[in-house]
């Protein structure tokens, strides 16, 4: 509970900062190139060689394609009963399925579970929810969006091999058979332990809550299946499976994160329903803060 309060207070601090004019508009994104070019790497590094190897590990690196195909296929159906407008269909395929699993997650998980669960976190962001943004985003983007090319294989295969944590992730698993020198992980956790107060600070200064009446019930609906339905589903699938353990639990907790930010800024960029975007963004992290809690309850 106390990194939890710890937690609200660094979003608390954000918030607070947006109000002092010395601080930049674009000052939310710099923090965030930080943590995805630095904090975030360093804390890969650091925790994948620490991990287990075992068939539990499938569980963070699948429960988010799995998912990701649940939540599409309710809003497809959803759209097409409730006979939603385009922008609307396109920016609730590529909010709702992609949580915010990095930047909100991985500071909630460590709250929650502690810090021997990050390495859980880190498999479900890198091979789940960072690839689907790659790979899937794209395609919805591409799909719905208003950009004037449709990304080809070559550019979302590179962007994929570039983004810093992802190499990061590579060089980890690669470095399993080697002892870090004791200077190298003084660094390292150094650098990883800007993690969670950059983020929440860079959370807490984007936070948007403005509601448009018109999207009430695609918002109440999208954040109901993103915060409620889709963290439900996980827990009664791995309930019949026979799966538990920690990394069941950390994978399910992630799947009840709020919807992605990066997401949503390449949603707004495409011109998908900027508004709707703002709200689910902002609405979702406020509300993650009450949903959040029961989840954690419900598996432990």
């Amino acid at each position: 509970m106390e990194e939890f309060v710890i937690t609200i207070t660094f979003l608390l601090i954000g918030v607070a900062l947006k109000r002092i004019p010395d601080f930049h508009d674009e000052t939310g994104n710099v923090l965030n190139r930080f943590v995805v070019y630095i904090s975030l790497p360093a804390l890969v590094l650091l925790k994948i060689p620490e991990l287990a190897i075992s068939k539990n590990l499938l569980v963070p690196a699948f429960m988010p394609w799995g998912m990701l195909l649940f939540s599409c296929v309710l809003i497809l159906i959803l759209s097409r009963a409730l006979k939603w407008n385009r922008e609307a269909t396109g920016c609730l395929l590529l909010l709702i399925p992609l949580g915010n699993t990095s930047f909100l997650g991985i500071p909630m998980v460590k709250a929650f579970f502690g810090d021997n669960a990050i390495s859980y976190a880190l498999l479900y962001d890198q091979l789940g929810s960072f690839l689907a943004l790659a790979t899937y985003g794209s395609f919805i983007l591409a799909l719905y969006g208003g950009g004037e090319s449709k990304p080809s294989v070559k550019k979302v295969v590179k962007k994929v091999v570039l983004f810093p944590p992802f190499i990061a992730l590579v060089l980890a698993f690669l470095l399993r058979a080697f002892t870090y020198p004791s200077i190298a992980v003084g660094l390292l956790k150094m650098l990883s332990s800007t993690l969670v107060p950059l983020v929440m600070i860079a959370v807490g200064f984007q936070l948007t809550l403005g509601l448009n009446r018109e999207m009430t019930s695609q918002i109440c609906i999208g954040l109901s299946i993103k915060l409620v339905a889709a963290p439900l589903a996980a827990f009664f699938l791995c309930k019949m499976a026979g799966l538990e353990g920690e990394a069941v639990q950390v994978s399910i907790f992630e799947t009840g994160m709020p919807p992605m930010v990066s997401a949503g800024a390449l949603a707004i960029l495409a011109n998908l329903s900027p508004a709707l975007t703002a709200a689910l963004v902002g609405i979702g992290i406020v509300l993650s803060f009450a949903t959040l809690p029961i989840l954690y309850q419900l598996l432990v």
